[in-house]
């Protein structure tokens, strides 16, 4: 899927190690000055990440401002103390750092009390943490579009002046954005004309396939059209494809109404999820598509994601992404537009496409495999801010060696992009993990080592 990065907010956390996804609402206008407030709304509470100084600690103590959180009924997460910068005093001038939880409504009034009590009361705008799904339920909130190709707005879109697509295009939004976690994937009952544009462009897709798509590609099509249905007649449901990937890599397909927000999309794959399309492009332009469709994700992205070792690349993206800075995000959507939509790599001395904008586009599909491109070697660092094309055919294309050397290249990129926390994956809960306190990093620690311990076992008993 094409991803865009427009409108996406996002500062970075910088003061402390105890951080967590943040996000802004009415809440931080009613605050005056305060509004560069840190904070995380969650079932009408609020976390306030505060910074305050005490003078002279010993006589007057902290039991002034302890009484006006323990007013407001505070909720202390992370309580820490140093001795004041702008101290001309002893070491009993101390500056306080308060990551607290609160009911919203009494948020500005315990700001307010605390000035009374404290001195250069304020939050670090510089602190804030864009907001981040923990949970795979959270995903119901990431469904922010892109507007720009959507047939309603867009003069140039195929369906723009097709009253009936449109109509059947709306009947498409409105079932992904009713769908929430949880929820039995929508099952479709597609038109002829739809089914007519669907074995068009399948037809000539898979003519390439055997000669232009990477092994792995062409493993998981076959399997694809033994047990999903893929066949020229009939567009695979959803919940047929979502099954055969859960059971191979843990992927699962989610219903989106069309081209999503980066931030939102990669956050996405953090958990195995892929947001797909489930509406078809115009019969008027089978061979081209300006937005995401279901031939561009059944056809181009959903073989790829059978594959454990690109699943994992994928994700590694993904989780690369969550509470990252606005220009982290670019970079990263970039990587995804280079790897997953348009990437090739190398198989038995020939090059091969497995990027998903490549095995779903017949035309592009040809010329990145022709002499005429420019191929430069798979690197993250040169990858993530070279220019890319999205109105016509990519001028140059980058290569991989293996997914399992670009899934290390991915990784070790990813460690240097900067982030006041660590992040964890519970496959078990699906659920993201911030690693801020000793315990939670000795319990993940843990159950690392009972893997390797039955890894151990196993190739005992093998050799």
């Amino acid at each position: 899927m094409k991803t865009d990065t427009s409108g996406v907010p996002g500062r970075g956390l910088s003061f402390s190690e105890d951080a967590g996804p943040t996000k802004e609402t009415a809440l931080t206008k009613s605050l005056g000055k305060w509004d560069s407030l840190v904070w995380e709304e969650e079932e009408g509470r609020a976390t306030l990440i505060l910074t305050f100084t005490l003078w002279n600690v010993k006589k007057a103590g902290f039991s002034k401002a302890a009484k006006i959180f323990e007013a407001f009924e505070t909720k202390i997460h992370h309580l820490e103390s140093r001795q004041a910068k702008t101290s001309t005093n002893t070491v009993d001038d101390l500056e306080f750092f308060v990551k607290c939880e609160v009911h919203n409504s009494d948020a500005s009034a315990l700001i307010n009390s605390l000035k009374r009590v404290a001195e250069d009361v304020k939050a670090h705008r510089e602190d804030k943490v864009p907001w981040f799904p923990k949970k795979i339920r959270d995903l119901d909130k990431c469904h922010h579009l892109i507007t720009k190709y959507e047939p309603d707005l867009d003069h140039g879109h195929p369906g723009y002046t097709d009253p009936e697509y449109r109509k059947r295009r709306a009947f498409f939004t409105d079932l992904a954005f009713s769908y929430r976690e949880g929820d039995p994937l929508p099952r479709v009952e597609y038109s002829a004309q739809e089914t007519a544009t669907w074995r068009e462009v399948y037809r000539k897709l898979s003519s390439l396939y055997p000669t232009h798509a990477c092994k792995q590609y062409l493993d998981a099509f076959q399997q694809l059209e033994k047990y999903c249905g893929y066949q020229e007649d009939s567009i695979p449901q959803l919940q047929d494809v979502s099954r055969f990937l859960k059971e191979r890599t843990g992927f699962q397909l989610r219903p989106a109404a069309g081209l999503l927000s980066s931030r939102d999309f990669l956050a996405s794959l953090a958990f195995r999820v892929f947001q797909s399309t489930q509406y078809i492009r115009h019969s008027s332009s089978p061979m081209h598509s300006p937005e995401p469709d279901c031939c561009h994700e059944l056809l181009g992205h959903v073989p790829m994601l059978a594959d454990k070792e690109f699943a994992q690349f994928s994700q590694d993206i993904g989780l690369a992404s969550l509470g990252s800075l606005d220009a982290d995000i670019e970079k990263l959507s970039t990587l995804y537009w280079f790897t997953i939509e348009f990437g090739l790599c190398k198989q038995n001395g020939s090059i091969k496409a497995y990027g998903a904008g490549l095995l779903s586009s017949y035309g592009e599909l040809k010329f990145a495999l022709s002499n005429k491109p420019e191929y430069k070697p798979f690197d993250p660092e040169v990858t993530a801010v070279h220019p890319y094309q999205d109105q016509t055919f990519q001028p140059v294309y980058f290569i991989a060696e293996n997914f399992e050397d670009a899934k290390a290249k991915l990784q070790s990129y990813a460690l240097k992009i900067q982030k006041p926390f660590t992040l964890h994956y519970d496959p078990f809960t699906c659920s993201i993990e911030v690693l801020n306190t000793p315990q939670k990093v000795k319990t993940t620690l843990k159950q690392m080592k009972e893997d390797l311990k039955n890894l151990c076992f196993a190739l005992e008993n093998i050799s």
